[in-house]
């Protein structure tokens, strides 16, 4: 005997070609096929949890108009998490209801389906339509109506946490033209400075200190991240912040390419430009100073900050607003007005 023969002996057994198909495991009986008093236990905690998910979506809605969406941080935080616990609640009590249901309600055995490549002929059609029949009425649903009332309740009402804030937030007014306009061309006392010409200009002011800045302490390749002075003192604070965010870069006056009527726009290569991309409204919060592109970090649109905010790269379609800026008679930046053009998404613009 070779060496190779002793480390691979002859098989003493024969490997069949195929297995026989072992069949199904033999289906063993659940306590409530049983027990008749676990059944009914059973069909209570999946009753239960539809009606946690029906209380739930209530409790959301009632909470978003009970809830006053005013300046409020506290209130604002406490609406979100009202909401988002109710939906969450909503859709967990149905989709663990829906599981024990499955599990110790429904009638508990597997069925086999042969398939085949072809089109089924009419009497397995039949077979099949009388199999989906059957599955309904082994389900019980027909026989256990308060369930079947609980399921409809908590599915009608689960989506309700997201459509309620919607058209609570819709309400009956369609007027976009508070987009064309922001807090930039409102000068009240004590939040603005007066130019050479002997016209105001609202300060600009870091976010969030609300402090003015002077042209001095913008050095070349800073960013400063701006608000309109005052803005703390607004009524509407959130919702004219929203509008009214600006991006303050400075770069080398000779590489600014600006057409003749804005050339008064900036001042000393200062430029200023809306944070909210013109493609779904994100802040355009990065800045690549080599390059000097500002850089949408939802949807990757690219501005470049030397040629008026326009598109380089991205999904956005038109460049973002720029806003006409000059120096006071203290030397603090000032806005010389209000953007020219309307801020945020395209659509704004188009709706009339």
């Amino acid at each position: 005997m070779s060496s190779i023969d002793q480390y691979n002996p002859a098989p003493t057994t024969e490997v069949p070609e195929r297995f026989e198909n072992p069949g199904l495991e033999e289906n063993l009986p659940r306590l409530t096929d049983a027990d008749s008093g676990a059944r009914k236990r059973a069909e209570r905690l999946v009753l239960i949890l539809f009606t946690l998910s029906i209380l739930a979506s209530i409790g959301a809605v009632v909470g978003y108009f009970a809830i006053p969406l005013d300046s409020t941080l506290g209130n604002v935080r406490l609406s979100t998490l009202v909401l988002g616990l109710g939906l969450g609640i909503g859709f967990f009590g149905i989709g663990a209801a829906a599981i024990h249901w499955a599990k110790a309600v429904m009638f508990y055995y597997e069925r086999i389906e042969l398939r085949h490549p072809t089109e089924s002929d009419p009497e397995t059609k039949q077979v099949a339509a009388q199999m989906m029949i059957d599955g309904v009425n082994e389900s019980g649903i027909a026989r256990r109506p308060v369930l079947k009332g609980a399921i409809a309740g908590a599915a009608a009402l689960a989506p309700l946490p997201i459509l309620v804030p919607l058209i609570g937030n819709l309400g009956d007014d369609w007027d976009v033209s508070k987009f064309k306009h922001t807090i930039w061309g409102d000068t009240p006392e004590g939040t603005y400075g007066t130019l050479p010409d002997g016209s105001r200009g609202r300060r600009l002011a870091r976010d969030p200190e609300d402090t003015p800045i002077k042209a001095s302490d913008v050095t070349i390749g800073s960013v400063f991240h701006v608000i309109p002075q005052g803005l703390n003192d607004e009524e509407d604070f959130y919702e004219e912040k929203a509008k009214s965010v600006v991006l303050l870069v400075r770069v080398d006056p000779r590489v600014l390419k600006e057409r003749p009527e804005r050339a008064d726009w900036s001042y000393d290569g200062i430029v200023a430009y809306s944070k909210i991309c013109t493609h779904v409204g994100c802040p355009v919060a990065l800045y690549e100073q080599q390059t000097h592109h500002l850089l949408c970090p939802c949807h990757q649109s690219t501005f470049d900050v030397t040629d008026e905010a326009k598109v380089v790269f991205g999904p956005a379609k038109r460049p973002l607003p720029q806003l006409p800026i000059a120096v006071d008679d203290e030397g603090y930046l000032v806005a010389r007005s209000d953007f020219t053009e309307p801020i945020g998404p395209s659509y704004w613009e188009r709706l009339k």
